[in-house]
């Protein structure tokens, strides 16, 4: 079986670790992908600087791959030989528990998480469930695809969270939002933006995605809102957010990890005004997102790394150097 790198989390906080490693043969159910690119995602940074605390140890991290399938474990038939495939957060779930039946398989209590309790694709090769596999729309790169397994996905969930009210906030303008605002759009909405006081670079870049307004996350939109989305993990947004929306208006947390939600009256929440969060996602949306993303199109911009600078890209994105999502592709550089 191959031998390849990869980039491996060893302890919460440490630098990945770049490691040559054997690829073994994949069992019953799985596949061995060959991994052209890999998309870098916020829950990444909170996997390896300790926010979440469940990683199973050492772990290559990495929820956004796009690859190609190169063998087959005994049992598979939902994925070819040579398929070019995505392989998205949820990496596995029980399949028999309430949720699972009733299509809720997000809330599974066994799910299993590929970067955080399954190796992931920051690697030149992963093992995954071939059940947890998606097909790929023809018409994006490998590097465009990624982002579409969790920025996508995920804001796509949180967008079908929101309800189908015509203005939409969204707070944080990164590799999600910029992927949302063009379904929103598609959608007939209208995108009212937020991003850090100061950060006149990511306003710029909403606008120029179709916002009809940008400011300061510290600030309130021209109109009141139907519903906001909270991209940012920061829970001071969740009552800024309140004050932005209509009566009967929806505030959803979309991230995996947010910092405590501060204290604030109940004023806020009285008449009728929701907060729901979106818990990972289910097989379905990503059927559904990777059908509906060609059609809008949905166009992603990415920056390209190198498997070895994961670090680097790590850090651009802890800092906010980054527009769009940052993408790692093995064998450049």
């Amino acid at each position: 079986m191959p031998k390849g790198t990869a980039m491996v989390l060893a302890a919460p906080g440490a630098a990945l670790q770049r490691q040559e490693r054997h690829w073994p043969q994949p069992q019953a159910g799985e596949v061995l992908i060959k991994v052209h690119a890999c998309g870098v995602c916020r829950t990444d940074l909170h996997v390896v600087d300790g926010e979440l605390t469940e990683p199973h140890l050492p772990c290559i991290p990495g929820h956004e791959v796009i690859g190609t399938v190169l063998a087959l474990g005994s049992g598979v038939t939902s994925v070819a030989l040579g398929a070019r495939i995505g392989v998205p957060w949820l990496g596995f779930t029980c399949g028999n528990c309430e949720h699972c039946r009733a299509g809720r398989e997000n809330l599974c209590a066994l799910a299993s998480f590929t970067g955080y309790q399954r190796d992931g694709g920051y690697a030149e090769f992963m093992i995954a469930d071939a059940r947890y596999c998606l097909p790929i729309p023809p018409g994006y790169s490998d590097a465009e695809a990624a982002p579409l397994l969790c920025a996508g996905l995920i804001g796509y969930r949180a967008l079908r969270k929101a309800g189908e009210g015509k203005r939409l906030g969204l707070y944080g303008f990164g590799a999600a939002a910029h992927i949302i605002v063009q379904v929103a759009q598609y959608e007939g909405r209208e995108v009212y933006a937020f991003s850090r006081p100061g950060d006149d670079a990511a306003m710029d870049f909403a606008r120029g995605l179709g916002a009809v307004w940008a400011g300061p996350s510290d600030t309130l939109p021209p109109v009141e809102l139907d519903a906001a989305i909270i991209f940012a993990p920061d829970g001071v947004l969740v009552p800024r957010a309140l004050r932005a929306i209509r009566p009967g208006g929806r505030v959803v947390c979309a991230g995996i990890h947010m910092s405590d939600i501060p204290s604030f009256p109940y004023r806020l929440l009285w008449q009728e005004r929701e907060i729901v969060s979106v818990a990972n996602l289910t097989r379905q949306d990503g059927l559904d997102f990777l059908a509906l993303a060609p059609k809008i199109p949905v166009h992603t911009q990415v920056t390209l790394y190198p498997l070895h600078e994961a670090n680097r890209a790590l850090s651009d994105l802890r800092k906010g150097r980054l527009q769009g999502a940052a993408v790692l592709v093995p064998g450049e550089g």
